[in-house]
């Protein structure tokens, strides 16, 4: 029973990275766009791409943009446990089969 523990520690690390990943990519836009608003020659550019994004968040978080973002998240979390148990589950399987 000694696979359990580093399956359950694989799990937890990889659901913690799958969902921050696309959380600070978002947050990177995000940001990005914002200071790009403030510069004087691309402000619209700024504002528009602000808003664009708002709107994809929008339509994924239920019209909220954080519930968005923490959907878009999950969902990446999701993706990357099932990954990861099937690569578990086939390590385990070749182990097997070359013993």
């Amino acid at each position: 029973m000694s696979t359990l523990p580093n399956l359950l520690r694989s799990l937890l690390l990889t659901s913690i990275f799958t969902f921050l990943t696309p959380v600070l990519l978002i947050s990177i836009l995000l940001a990005g766009s914002a200071v790009i608003s403030y510069l004087p020659h691309l402000e619209a550019f700024g504002t528009g791409s602000l808003e664009q994004i708002a709107s994809f968040l929008k339509i994924f978080g239920s019209g909220s943009v954080w519930r968005g973002i923490i959907v878009i998240g999950l969902v990446g979390s999701l993706a990357g446990v099932l990954f990861d148990t099937y690569t578990f589950y086939r390590f385990q399987n070749l182990r097997n089969h070359h013993q």
